[in-house]
């Protein structure tokens, strides 16, 4: 997934994982553009789950 992609992507997106993960706040699902990997990383830290299964359940969402 490309960046792109990944932006409109997480625009669908954003509102699941808060629902998922309810420790999750505005600012950590804060998209700012070119920096997808650093949010997957904010995402991983406080959800526990690995990138590539976070990429996974935005690719499905």
């Amino acid at each position: 997934m490309n960046e792109d992609q990944f932006k409109g992507k997480w625009k669908q997106v954003k509102g699941k994982f808060k629902q998922e993960y309810a420790n999750l706040t505005d600012d950590d699902l804060q998209y700012v553009e070119g920096k997808s990997d650093e949010l997957l990383g904010r995402l991983q830290e406080k959800t526990g789950e690995s990138k590539e299964k976070l990429k996974e359940k935005i690719d499905k969402w």
